[in-house]
């Protein structure tokens, strides 16, 4: 599989791509976010790993681009940025998971896998029945989630957490449960990447974000969808 690494610091670039060479990954690197955007198109990589702080053009504008066009490659962000309004700007635009510097390579390869996993096949089966309550509709077969009869706009894992949420039927999944079955995480990794992305689908679904009346919060507990 062909991973593209964009990051402008050479030696971090040829460290991770050592690594993932070494784990049987074929990689390029770039090192400028204008030749990283023109090279996803050439390419067509498997997995992106995305440093934001970029010459010529940074990292968000690379995946909103990306994403503008119609390309739904995975990208992992890389950067030295850790503000929750970072991941939450980087998760808004599309991307499917985020790691700060420093970290391991050990979890950066990791990470990795599971983007590619999911890449590989859908975590949520397919099935004919659309899943409702209050106004939403959610229709599996064709990923579109309708709010009072009009579409809302919900990134991949926006509605992949929707789903399995909904088809739990009411039974509350931890945040260690839902990030190993919609980001494939085997371990506590980034427990803030539910929160961000159930705020997220708060804000498109629910009447008043702040007093939710259907993805509700469980102290102690996780999250549970309530029809």
């Amino acid at each position: 599989m062909k991973i593209l690494i964009v990051e402008d610091n050479a030696n971090l670039a040829f460290g991770l791509s050592r690594s993932l060479q070494a784990e049987g990954f074929e990689v390029e690197l770039e090192g400028d976010g204008v030749s990283g955007y023109n090279r996803a198109l050439e390419i067509d990589p498997d997995l992106i790993v995305l440093d934001l702080m970029l010459p010529g053009m940074d990292g968000y504008t690379v995946l909103e681009k990306l994403r503008n066009s119609g390309n739904r490659v995975p990208v992992l962000i890389l950067t030295a940025r850790g503000e929750e309004t970072d991941k939450i700007a980087g998760f808004r635009l599309g991307a499917d998971d985020y790691v700060t510097k420093p970290f391991s390579l050990t979890e950066l390869i990791a990470r990795v896998q599971a983007i590619l996993r999911r890449a590989r096949g859908p975590q949520v089966p397919p099935a004919p029945a659309t899943e409702q309550f209050g106004s939403i509709t959610i229709d599996p077969s064709s990923r579109l989630v309708l709010r009072k009869g009009s579409p809302v706009a919900l990134t991949p894992k926006e509605f992949d957490l929707l789903l399995t949420l909904a088809r739990r039927n009411g039974a509350v999944a931890s945040r260690l449960q839902l990030l190993k079955e919609v980001w494939g995480h085997q371990a506590e990794v980034m427990t803030r990447t539910v929160d961000i992305h159930v705020a997220e689908l708060r804000r498109k679904l629910e009447e008043d974000p702040s007093d939710p009346k259907h993805i509700l919060t469980v102290w102690k507990a996780g999250y549970r969808l309530e029809r």
